[in-house]
């Protein structure tokens, strides 16, 4: 049996622990490492310190299919709609580019509850707050240290954290990774932006009728979402959330600065646009280093093997797009290059 390591929780390394049992069964044992306290990467659904408000999705806010993938990932959808973990979007969405045939998804339970069903899936040993440090190849195998001390061996590892993150990894990686591939990676460029949940008490009402909102006259927010409204989760006795996301200029240009510090310029641009908005009773603010990509590794080649035996591979949206079709299509990827190098 092989032991496989996926590092990241998030939709990718989810897809990857889930494909990768289904294709090989009781043949790999499966771990997933991440070092956050929770599973969903830029996928992630937070909660209110008390539980009293709905929670609320700080990254990714709803999938988009296009007719193309609507049918090569058709097994993909139709798995989440019949799972209760999609359903089509039908609120209002003012300022929404929509392209004809295009379809738009939300998550009932929330954003993370997409990467929660792949994780369920695929039965792998889960171990949140492990944040990998090195990459050490002892022969046939990976030693793989993390930050808490020690370290664990595995037959094959796949990396499906930010690029920047990968580059930074101490170890055997930088000796092992070719001219062209190490300038392939310092390619991929990522948007950044603050994002920040404020949470409500149940009596709380909102006048204005939108679920959600994208914003061009502000130079600080691009998009405003009632949470719980765009995804249809009236549940009763839970009061609303309110998602704000800023621009990309705003996001780069406050990158450095904490979070904290950021924070009371978002609020105070979000009540010039809602001066209505009612008090929350909790609010978290959420940086988001690495966002969205900008700039893929080029040709988009899904995957990225860097050392074949043992196997060693990088993937995520960095290498496909950045949407739920990308980071399928590069878990497709991964899959084949690692049934090749394990030779199973």
């Amino acid at each position: 049996m092989s032991r496989v390591l996926i590092v990241g929780a998030g939709l990718t390394g989810s897809l990857c622990a889930c494909l990768l049992r289904r294709e090989l069964q009781s043949k790999v044992q499966i771990v997933v490492w991440d070092k956050a306290r929770g599973t969903g990467g830029r996928m992630s659904t937070s909660r209110p310190p008390d539980a009293s408000s709905h929670s609320a999705d700080l990254g990714a806010q709803y999938i988009t299919s296009t007719p193309a993938y609507a049918q090569s990932h058709h097994s993909f959808y139709s798995e989440l709609l019949s799972a209760g973990v999609l359903q089509l979007l039908d609120c209002q969405v003012e300022g929404l580019k929509q392209k004809p045939g295009d379809k738009n998804y939300v998550t009932p339970r929330g954003m993370s509850s997409v990467v929660k069903h792949f994780l369920s899936e695929s039965g792998a040993d889960l171990f949140l707050e492990h944040h990998v440090t090195g990459l050490y190849r002892r022969g046939a195998s990976w030693e793989v240290e993390r930050t808490a001390g020690g370290s664990e061996t595995f037959d094959a590892v796949v990396l499906t954290m930010p690029v920047p993150q990968i580059l930074q990894l101490q170890g055997d990686l930088v000796t092992l990774m070719s001219t062209q591939q190490r300038q392939q990676l310092n390619c991929v460029q990522y948007s950044s932006r603050f994002a920040l949940g404020l949470f409500f008490s149940p009596e709380v009402v909102f006048s204005f009728s939108w679920g959600a909102k994208y914003f061009t006259d502000s130079c600080c927010i691009r998009y405003i979402a009632v949470d719980n409204r765009k995804r249809s989760a009236d549940a009763a006795g839970l009061g609303p959330s309110l998602v704000v996301h800023t621009s990309v200029p705003f996001g780069v240009e406050h990158l450095e600065r904490d979070k904290e510090d950021v924070q009371p310029i978002i609020l105070e641009e979000l009540h010039r646009l809602l001066p209505q908005l009612p008090q929350p009773i909790s609010i978290k603010c959420q940086k988001w280093r690495y966002s969205q990509v900008l700039t893929t590794v080029p040709d988009c080649p899904g995957h990225m093997t860097l050392l074949q035996t043992p196997p060693l591979i990088c993937g995520g949206d960095a290498f496909s797009h950045s949407n739920f079709d990308g980071c399928v299509d590069s878990a497709l990827g991964v899959l084949r290059a690692l049934k090749t190098s394990l030779r199973v």
